[in-house]
């Protein structure tokens, strides 16, 4: 009976193992590329590669002559037939038409990216003095597929199987050469993928390689906080339909490039978007966002003399303490000091649309530029709404509409000191003092600039309680 359990326990151990190991955590940071933005990057690629160049390198005459109809020795002789009249065969037009991108099958975790070529060759043969051009269709098919091993991309097929290859002839020619031209059509037909696969496809898996590392230098730059700054890394990739995933590490560097905070993979979920027709998404989970705003916003000391900055809040706030002991707002003198101590770092609350910003703060009231003693200490919880929006390249947040429905007496020299009578000037003061100091700091912003290096403006944004996300158009 203990073995049995022994073997049981042993069992469900390994079991538990083997789910966890299979567990898909969550990244803090996630960008979607789509389509339009592989296909503009790729293509940009094949040409600094110069692959129109290679295609019109093609060694079409010399791969015919080297394997004569599959080593059959009565083709062969017929293919010999065929070949003797041709002086030269060569690619004389090249081009690469626009990439497709097309959906994936369900459930299949990889990119097709289909090329189409289009290709004139054309022959000389002692029959006729004109060029013979011929006409070529065709497509390349690179399959792309997550590398664990690098934690990327790989291009794990790349082939033109025939199937999609249209040959024809440009210009009507002599009875004469009719044939021949036939018979240099039909020895293209097997040779042109094989040369397609050995030339072209090479060239296809390095500048999807560079299209894949410039993609990454993008995600990875810093992203400049305040006097920190955010880093990215790359922590695994995915393909979803016909978009890639990056799935990404987030750092917070001070100015010295020492690391603040990471933010790792961890079991909460975090809602990433299907890009419908945008070709790219930024998605930021609500800690990061959080921590970027806690370093525009550490913890300071606002100290002000109220009578001579704002006069007429000065006024408020000693009818407010009149009200409730003329004694104590008889102490207060022309040089009266009012201080703001935020507490800790601020809280952001997430909704579908819609945030808010909580923090502690700590309002103080010196009778006088002298006095060390406050008259007066609250602590409110102030809320604020945290309205998002774009400037240029520039994520910016703006706090606005305050709160302070939470106020506790943390100390006073004012007997019987009633919180809610004080609610109303202590949200003016905050209206006067915390947020313009507080936006003026937030007004930097946070470069999205990821979404320029792509090529693309007029970002938009989206909020749930996961996180924010940011989308972009094209330019």
């Amino acid at each position: 009976m203990k073995m049995a359990s022994s073997r049981t326990f042993t069992l469900l151990c390994g079991l538990l193992a083997a789910t966890l190991v299979g567990a898909t955590l969550n990244p803090p940071a996630v960008v979607i590329i789509g389509p339009k933005i592989i296909r503009e990057k790729l293509a940009e690629k094949l040409k600094d590669h110069d692959a129109i160049q290679i295609l019109q390198e093609l060694p079409l005459l010399s791969t015919l002559r080297e394997e004569p109809a599959g080593g059959i020795p009565i083709l062969g002789n017929l293919v010999n037939s065929v070949l003797n009249h041709v002086i030269w065969l060569k690619i004389t037009s090249a081009n690469i038409r626009k990439l497709q991108v097309p959906p994936s099958a369900d459930d299949q975790e990889e990119l097709i990216v289909n090329i189409p070529l289009d290709l004139v060759a054309g022959f000389n043969t002692p029959l006729v003095k004109s060029i013979v051009e011929i006409h070529m269709e065709t497509e390349v098919q690179a399959t792309i597929s997550v590398d664990t091993n690098k934690k990327g991309f790989t291009v794990s097929s790349c082939s033109d199987n025939g199937r999609s290859l249209r040959i024809s002839l440009l210009k009507k020619i002599s009875f004469m050469v009719n044939p021949l031209a036939n018979g240099v059509m039909k020895l293209l037909v097997p040779a042109l993928p094989k040369l397609v696969k050995s030339q072209l496809c090479p060239v296809i898996e390095e500048a999807f390689e560079d299209m894949e590392r410039d993609l990454l230098q993008m995600v990875e730059a810093p992203i400049p906080v305040s006097d920190d700054h955010l880093q990215f890394d790359l922590l695994s990739s995915a393909i979803k339909d016909n978009t890639i995933q990056l799935n990404l590490e987030a750092k917070l560097l001070d100015s010295q490039g020492t690391e603040i905070k990471r933010f790792s993979e961890s079991e909460a979920s975090l809602t990433t978007p299907t890009l419908d027709s945008a070709p790219f998404s930024l998605t930021l989970s609500k800690d990061v966002v959080k921590d970027a705003i806690r370093a525009f916003l550490p913890t300071e000391e606002i100290a002000i003399m109220l009578d001579s900055v704002l006069p007429e809040l000065a006024f408020k706030l000693k009818n407010t303490i009149k009200s409730m002991s003329e004694e104590a707002a008889a102490q207060l003198r022309p040089t009266q000091v009012l201080k703001v101590l935020t507490q800790d770092s601020p809280e952001l609350l997430l909704e579908k649309d819609r945030a808010k910003l909580a923090q502690l703060i700590v309002l103080q009231v010196f009778t006088s530029d002298k006095v060390l003693r406050p008259l007066i200490t609250l602590g409110i919880e102030a809320i604020s709404e945290a309205k998002f929006f774009n400037k240029g390249d520039q994520l910016i947040l703006n706090l606005t509409e305050i709160s302070a429905d939470r106020i506790r007496v943390l100390n006073s020299d004012i007997p019987q000191v009633d919180p809610t009578m004080l609610k109303d000037i202590v949200k003016e003061i905050l209206d006067a003092t915390l947020q313009p100091n507080q936006n003026g700091k937030l007004s930097h912003g946070i470069s999205v600039a990821i979404a320029k290096a792509l090529g693309l403006n007029d970002t938009t944004l989206n909020m749930n309680k996961d996180g924010i996300v940011l989308s972009a158009d094209s330019s």
